[in-house]
């Protein structure tokens, strides 16, 4: 299911390297205002916030879940029903927050939540680093696929992911997911709202002194899915306090002219639809509050 495959019976109670069992574990299911125009919208994602992660970032914001482990246990059926729960409450889509280590019980939670009534699309909001066959495996319930391209060297994901197969194996998961909405129709927006019903969002985090691998992830991404994809630039990195007591680049934010060559880049390559923040974004603003809203 993982690109890790650490062999892990996780149907009997162990946890992989994701910290997690089979059992899907959430800690917050709400309206989210902080996605890319096309998911938010002015009404809101409706974001599923899962525990768990199968990479170890040094920089990650939302450690409390990724590693932490904080989170409820919930059944296919919960699952469901807080997805119908969101669209009741006004959803611009149903947003699986780093879902895909639960990969099956998810699946079948959004299958269900269909029979009993949802109409929204489905956006899968992911690390990128995922198996081609899970990728293929959610198809039939993705309509949305938001994956991070985060680096291009495999050293660098050695160092601050401990993933360095991280550039191959998100390259293999992000030509998957384009090719599935190739084969659906392409990209799909509403033209009255904006929002998006179908298609690719790549995003990509620029970090403090590691601006030319930036531009390799770019390169990338262009050959791989071109103006298929959309592209969303992001300058909100801020160093957590591992970062910062460790010092060096990672201690500072990202700086105006590091960002403008990634931008420049990302023109020059012919990217068509480029989502970027203006300047003072701090990260932990878009972090919400992982309290069971939602969940319980």
């Amino acid at each position: 299911m993982c690109p890790r495959r650490c062999g892990t019976d996780r149907t009997h109670g162990k946890t992989g390297v994701c910290g997690m069992t089979s059992a899907p574990r959430a800690a917050r299911s709400a309206l989210h205002f902080w996605e890319e125009p096309p998911i938010s919208g002015e009404c809101g994602s409706g974001a599923v916030f899962f525990s768990g992660c199968t990479l170890k970032c040094v920089f990650c914001q939302n450690h409390e879940i990724s590693t932490g482990g904080f989170g409820l246990t919930v059944k296919p059926e919960r699952v469901a029903q807080m997805m119908l729960e969101l669209e009741e409450q006004g959803a611009a889509n149903i947003n699986l927050v780093t879902a895909l280590h639960f990969a099956p019980t998810v699946r079948n939670a959004v299958l269900l939540a269909r029979e009993q009534g949802l109409h929204l699309p489905v956006v899968c909001n992911t690390g990128g680093y995922e198996t081609v066959e899970t990728v293929r495996a959610m198809a039939d319930v993705v309509d949305v696929w938001l994956p991070d391209f985060k680096y291009a060297d495999g050293a660098l994901a050695g160092e601050l992911s401990a993933a360095p197969d991280y550039p191959d194996i998100a390259a293999a998961a992000l030509a998957q997911m384009v090719d599935q909405v190739r084969a659906a129709g392409g990209r799909l927006v509403d033209e009255r709202t904006g929002l998006m019903k179908r298609g690719v969002i790549v995003r990509h985090l620029l970090l403090p002194g590691h601006v030319d691998d930036t531009c390799e992830v770019l390169g990338r991404v262009w050959d791989i899915a071109g103006n298929d994809a959309d592209l969303s630039l992001m300058n909100q990195y801020t160093p957590n306090a591992r970062c910062r007591e460790a010092g060096g680049d990672l201690a500072r934010a990202v700086s105006e002219d590091e960002y403008e060559i990634a931008l420049c880049r990302a023109d020059d390559l012919g990217f068509e639809r480029i989502w970027w923040q203006e300047g003072g974004t701090v990260s932990e603003s878009f972090v919400p509050g992982f309290d069971l809203t939602g969940v319980r």
